[in-house]
C-alpha cells in the first residue's frame, strides 16, 4: 500500500519535534500536524518557555534589588506583573523561528490543523477555514501534550480565576493570590509571586510539598517559601468557591475561608486527546485523557505510538524529547536511543531544585547502607562572591562500594549543577565512585566545587 508519509507526528512540542527530526534524518518521509498557528506546542507557547522567561525576569529584578550597589544608592525598582510578562513574547518568537528552521532545513512537512483518526493509517485534518482533507501514513506518533485540568464546577471565565496557561495573560498585579495545588507548577508560581512581594496562600492537598523529593530538600523548599511570606496549608481540599468583581473566597472542607484578589488553579493536567477520535484505533484513555504505552512507546494500536505529556508521568519537556526520539527509533529499527527512566528532576522555583537517583527514604526502605555528603552554598567561595547564600548540594553514596546512589540540589543553578553528578552516577561499574570528586581538580571558585566539598564531607563521616 502507498502512503502519503512514512510517519505523521501529531503535535509539535518537544516529543513531536524530536520524533520528527530523528525520523527524517533516517530518510523517512515525515509530516508534523499542529492545531495551532505556529510550531512549538504548549511547551513553547503556554508552559515551560513562557513560565521560565517570567521566572528569569523576576530573578533579574531580585538580583537588582539585592545588589549592594543598589542598596547603597537607595534605588529600588518594583515592576508590575504585566511589565514582567513583556519578557515572554520575544523569547517565544525566537523559539518559534528557530524551530521552524529545524523543520524547513530537514524537509519536514508542517501542517496546521486539527487531526482526527479515521483508522490506524489515516487522519482527517480540519483547517482553520473549516475545510478538511485526508492524509495517510505507515506510522503515527501522538505527541499532543497536555493542558491544565479544569474542574467543571469552577468558572474559569471569571476575570480573577486562572489556570497555569491563562495566568500568563493576567493584566493586573494582585495584592494576594491563592494557588490551589502545590505540585511543581504551583510551587514555581508561589515562588515567583512571593518574590514579587505578592502575598500567597499555597493550598497543598498532601502531607508535604513535592513528596517525590528527598525529605530534606522538600523541607528546605517549605522553609524558603515560608521565609518569603508564603502561607502553606497542608492536607486541605476545596469545597467551593465564591467570586465577585473584587475578590475570590475559597472554602475548604475543613471549614476555612481564604480570601484573595485572584486564584490560580494548579491541580493537575489532562492529556489533549479529546479531538483525536482514538476510538477509531480501538484505544481508550484514562480519566485524565492519557494514553497507555509500552517500553517502546507503542500503543495497543498497530503502527501508532505516543510520547510526551499525553502519556502522563513524568510530564517533563526533557523527558518528552527523549521519548519522542525513542519512539521514532523503534519505528526506524535502531537501538541507538534507549528508553530512559531515570530522568533528572528540574523544578524552577527561586532558587531551583534538581535531583537524580534515589532519595534517603527510598534507600532506607530498601535497606541499602549509605552515607550522606553535604555542601552548603553559603560556605563556598563562589556562593559568597555571587551572593548565592541559599542552598546545598547533597550526595548519597554506598558505604561499602562508594557508588553514588543519588544527588540532590537546592539552590542557584541547581538544574545545571545536577548534570555533573548525573554523569558520574550513570558511569558503569567502577566509574561510578564518589571519590571521583576528590581525585579530580575543579575550577576555583565555582559552584561545581560543591561536589568536592560534599564528597569530602561524606567520606569524612566514614573516617576516611
Amino acid at each position: 500500500m502507498s502512503y502519503d508519509y512514512d510517519l505523521i507526528v501529531i503535535g509539535s512540542g518537544p516529543a513531536g519535534e524530536s520524533a520528527a527530526l530523528n525520523a527524517v534524518k533516517h530518510n523517512l518521509r515525515v509530516a508534523i500536524i499542529d492545531d495551532g498557528d505556529a510550531v512549538g506546542g504548549s511547551c513553547t507557547h503556554k508552559g515551560t518557555i513562557p513560565s521560565k522567561a517570567l521566572r528569569s525576569a523576576v530573578s533579574t529584578y531580585m538580583h537588582f534589588n539585592n545588589n549592594p550597589v543598589v542598596h547603597n544608592t537607595q534605588c529600588t525598582y518594583q515592576p508590575t506583573y504585566p511589565q514582567l510578562l513583556k519578557n515572554i513574547a520575544d523569547v517565544v518568537t525566537r523559539q518559534v523561528q528557530m524551530r521552524s528552521r529545524f523543520y524547513k532545513r530537514n524537509n519536514v512537512s508542517v501542517i496546521y490543523g486539527l487531526a482526527s483518526f479515521l483508522d490506524s493509517h489515516s487522519v482527517s485534518v480540519l483547517r482553520s477555514d473549516d475545510t478538511t482533507f485526508k492524509l495517510t501514513a505507515k506510522n503515527f506518533i501522538i505527541a499532543t501534550g497536555s493542558r491544565p485540568y479544569r474542574p467543571p464546577e469552577i468558572d474559569f471565565n471569571h476575570p480573577r480565576i486562572y489556570d497555569s496557561d491563562t495566568i500568563l495573560e493576567m493584566q493586573h498585579t494582585p495584592h494576594k493570590i491563592i494557588i490551589y495545588g502545590a505540585g511543581v507548577i504551583g510551587c514555581e508560581y508561589a515562588s515567583i509571586f512571593s518574590n514579587m512581594g505578592i502575598k500567597v496562600d499555597l493550598i497543598n492537598t498532601r502531607e508535604r510539598l513535592l513528596e517525590f523529593l528527598d525529605d530534606e530538600i522538600s523541607e528546605a523548599l517549605s522553609y524558603h517559601l515560608m521565609e518569603k511570606g508564603v502561607i502553606i496549608r497542608h492536607r486541605e481540599e476545596f469545597s467551593h468557591i465564591e467570586q465577585s468583581d473584587r475578590q475570590i473566597i475559597l472554602h475548604t472542607h475543613s471549614g476555612k475561608r481564604i480570601i484573595a484578589d485572584a486564584l490560580l488553579w494548579s491541580n493537575g493536567r489532562s492529556g489533549n486527546t479529546e479531538s483525536l477520535n482514538i476510538g477509531a484505533l480501538g484505544l481508550t484513555v484514562n480519566s485524565r485523557g492519557q494514553i497507555d504505552v509500552d517500553q517502546q512507546y507503542r500503543t495497543q494500536a498497530e503502527h501508532v505510538y505516543a510520547a510526551g505529556d499525553v502519556i502522563g508521568w513524568p510530564s517533563l519537556a526533557s523527558a518528552a524529547y527523549n521519548q519522542g526520539t525513542s519512539a521514532a527509533a523503534d519505528i526506524i529499527g535502531t537501538s541507538l536511543f534507549e528508553h530512559v527512566d531515570d530522568v533528572p528532576t528540574g523544578i524552577y522555583t527561586l532558587p531551583e531544585i534538581s535531583s537524580v537517583g534515589k532519595t534517603e527514604r527510598e534507600l532506607t526502605d530498601a535497606k541499602i547502607p549509605y552515607e550522606v555528603g553535604r555542601a552548603f552554598f553559603k560556605e563556598t567561595a563562589r556562593g559568597q562572591i555571587s551572593g548565592q547564600n541559599v542552598g546545598m548540594l547533597k550526595i548519597l553514596f554506598h558505604t561499602d562500594t562508594f557508588q553514588i546512589l543519588g544527588v540532590h540540589c537546592f539552590g542557584a543553578e541547581a538544574t545545571e549543577i545536577i548534570h555533573i553528578g548525573q554523569a558520574i552516577l550513570k558511569q558503569p561499574g567502577e566509574g561510578n565512585d564518589v571519590r571521583y570528586f576528590v581525585n579530580n581538580t575543579f575550577n576555583y571558585p565555582t559552584m561545581a566545587e560543591a561536589y568536592r566539598i560534599a564528597a569530602l564531607n561524606g567520606l569524612n563521616r566514614l573516617g576516611l
